[in-house]
């Protein structure tokens, strides 16, 4: 402490500003992209390619004046894909931020929570279960149970106590300590930046079915091509002019935008939802959004306030409300942020409960794995253990309770459930190494229900999702939340399923409504058991046992003041509370999804349709009805215009969308065959009415195709009738 020139209170705001100045922000600074290769990159890949190709043809073929205008096209495709592909990185910059991590830090005596960027050296940091540590720090008191396989490798929690070091990157699973921060960013000990969430990019089912609709069009060229080549030097054409035939093909087929619009697409619907509090760690988990049928909400903090009051207190043996009261705030911690540790300590404020005879020597936070919260505390000269927590659990801690005291403990847990209160148990050892208790009293806990709480749940099933509650709440307290909400009467246990064979747990989890008297752990058996039906879940969760059901979830949510570890391990996290961000996030997700569709459908029906047109053509004139400058016009006027369906202005449908290759071939093939004979019908009109030559053909087939990819997007964007909706300025513009 006296090294790092800093007290127990932490430093002052401007010891901490001139310390950041010495030795910078807690990040291990990235290095930046050089903008002038990230220009290049984009003449490097299968378009660009394609373009050069056709340049060198055109050169060869003497065509001096194409193959400038042609170039001038590549350098002109190239500006605009680069800056598509700055707005996406800016974006992701963006939501990288807002997901920043944060710590909680001693400044000037005062709890205050800063980004952790932001401390230094000699700050005095509060780290508890769940946590990320910021940066190398010693622990000055308390004692943690931390994971540091992400550094290490090793798989096994190591304890550490006072003294000790934890370093930056590590997770804490168990306990609660109050550190001082030894090194930051760069110079932490494995040096790396303890980072909540990357915004990842892992290949989505969405892009395998878009890929391989792609390869199979791209197939279709290829064979178009190989036929149109044959039959072409069958009757003496030369091979240089057959080769631009290949390139024409092959730029018509060639999934050009597929990277760059799916980026978009994302990057457009990840930016929506950043504005409507909820924040993905991964971009295609936007997709997934979009196809759950199942949405597993944990009661509180999402269906109820989180906002607990006590409303009652009742004493057992000769102890008195207000003892009970003490013992119970002495089991707390109002550092610990927790919503009943704070609603415990602002009753006995309200109150006025002395507590001055009383010191608290230790503290262990609720640890979701044993149910309690415990103290170690004098008084005068003796010292003892308190433990508050769940009834059954802590009535297990007092071996010497007889069956009257357990039936009267029941009953009054029973009436407390009835009126839709939680109760919390508190119990005292005499010493502080007893490990028999005895019970104190119990505390009646209100959570009342979000005012949204019932609407929100009724516009998820109209958008023909399934709502199913998870809490740790007893079954009576869980019944009535459903009811209140609009959830359902069918509440079951987890342990009602066990003794079922597999086809009637199969059938009774898709009857069920709610599950009541959960542990955290049980969450990830619930999650597993929806998707042995089929379903694609969602699943909401704030804590570090939340982590294995977030993760196996299609659908992970970390909720507003989440532990660090359940952010880390979701797809989104919300940054308000409530149902409604996550009724914006199903919607918003259906609609990103359109888009996607219809970007695909519309590059399936052009692609048929151009192959169709140019190779039925081509066996009637014996030549391609467009030139290759043609062609280069067309595909980037097309594809400038496709970019567009990302941020175009589209609804969302009422039921899970999930994609489907049928559909998506059927839904294509009607407007593409219409397409084809339109566009058969133009060349026929050319030729045998006005009698057209070439180039005159090739202008007149050229104006058709521009005209009909405009006219294609209109038709393929809406799955209604297309005029059900306007378009969205972007498209219109392009």
């Amino acid at each position: 402490m006296k090294v790092l020139a800093t007290t127990e209170r932490g430093i002052s705001e401007e010891e901490a500003k001139r310390r950041l100045k010495v030795f910078g922000y807690n990040e291990i600074t990235e290095k930046k992209k050089n903008p002038i290769l990230e220009f290049l990159l984009h003449f490097w890949g299968p378009m660009p390619w394609l373009l050069e190709l056709t340049i060198l043809l055109s050169i060869l073929l003497g065509r001096y004046i194409e193959a400038t205008i042609i170039f001038v096209l590549l350098w002109i495709n190239a500006v605009i894909e680069y800056w598509y592909a700055r707005g996406s990185q800016k974006a992701h910059e963006l939501l990288k931020k807002k997901l920043a991590m944060k710590a909680k830090v001693l400044r000037n005596g005062e709890l205050v929570v800063k980004e952790a960027r932001e401390i230094v050296p000699g700050d005095i940091i509060l780290i508890r279960l769940g946590d990320v540590v910021p940066a190398d720090a010693k622990i000055i008191e308390g004692e943690l149970s931390i994971d540091q396989s992400a550094l290490t490798g090793e798989s096994l929690p190591v304890d550490v106590h006072a003294s000790d070091l934890v370093y930056s990157g590590s997770i804490v699973r168990r306990g609660e300590a109050k550190c001082v921060v030894v090194n930051t960013g760069a110079n932490t000990y494995f040096g790396k930046t303890a980072q909540l969430v990357k915004i990842a990019k892992p290949k989505s089912h969405q892009e395998e079915i878009m890929t391989s609709i792609i390869r199979y069009m791209l197939y279709f060229g290829i064979v178009a091509s190989i036929l149109v080549s044959l039959y072409a030097l069958f009757i003496k054409v030369d091979l240089l002019t057959v080769l631009t035939f290949v390139v024409i093909f092959l730029m018509g087929g060639v999934p050009v935008a597929l990277p760059a619009v799916l980026t978009i697409i994302q990057t457009v619907g990840a930016m929506e939802l950043a504005k409507r509090g909820a924040l993905v760690t991964r971009l295609n988990s936007i997709e997934d959004a979009a196809s759950i049928d199942i949405l597993c909400l944990d009661k509180t903090g999402t269906i109820t306030q989180n906002k607990l009051s006590i409303s009652d207190v009742v004493p057992f043996y000769e102890y008195k409300k207000e003892e009970v009261l003490a013992l119970a705030t002495l089991a707390s911690k109002e550092e610990s942020l927790d919503p009943i540790d704070v609603a415990v300590i602002s009753y006995a404020k309200e109150l006025k409960i002395d507590l001055s005879r009383y010191k608290q020597i230790s503290y262990k936070p609720f640890d979701p794995s044993t149910k309690r919260t415990e103290a170690i505390v004098r008084e005068k000269e003796m010292e003892f253990k308190v433990v508050k927590g769940a009834p059954q659990v802590i009535a297990s801690l007092c071996k010497d309770i007889d069956k009257k005291t357990i039936d009267l403990l029941n009953k009054i847990v029973d009436e407390f459930s009835v009126e839709g209160y939680r109760a919390l148990a508190v119990a005292r050892s005499e010493s502080k190494d007893a490990t028999d208790f005895k019970l104190v009293g119990l505390l009646s806990l209100a959570d009342p229900p979000r005012p949204d709480s019932k609407s929100m749940i009724e516009e998820i099933k109209k958008l023909e999702v399934k709502p199913v509650m998870l809490t740790g709440d007893n079954i009576a307290i869980a019944k009535q939340i459903a009811n209140q909400v609009g959830f359902g009467n069918k509440i079951i246990r987890l342990s009602d399923l066990e003794g079922l064979s597999k086809v009637e747990q199969e059938k009774s989890i898709e009857e069920v409504d709610g599950f009541a008297e959960i542990y955290p752990e049980d969450k990830y058996k619930i999650v597993k058991l929806f998707q042995s039906k089929g379903h694609i879940v969602g699943m909401t969760g704030d804590g570090v046992n939340d982590a294995p059901a977030l993760k196996q979830a299609e659908m992970g949510i970390a909720v507003s003041n989440s532990t660090d570890v359940a952010k880390a391990s979701a797809s989104v996290v919300l940054t308000e509370p409530g149902i409604g961000v996550i009724v914006d996030l199903i919607k918003v997700s259906r609609q990103t999804y359109q888009r996607a569709l219809s970007w695909v459908i519309n590059k399936v029906t052009k692609v048929i349709e151009f192959i169709s047109v140019l190779t039925l053509s081509f066996f009637w004139l014996h030549t391609l009805v467009i030139s290759l400058i043609g062609m280069v016009l067309l595909v980037l006027a097309n594809d400038f215009v496709t970019m567009s369906l990302a941020a175009d202005n589209v609804g969302y449908t009422k039921n899970p969308n999930k994609w489907n290759v049928k559909n998506i071939t059927l839904a294509s093939l009607v407007p593409a065959l219409f397409l084809v004979l339109e566009g058969m019908l133009v060349v026929f009109t050319g030729v045998k009415y006005f009698h057209l030559n070439l180039d005159h053909l090739r202008s007149l087939v050229l104006l058709n195709l521009i005209f009909n990819s405009q006219f294609r997007v209109l038709i393929v964007r809406e799955r209604r009738h297309f005029w059900s909706s306007h378009p969205g300025k972007a498209l219109l513009i392009s």
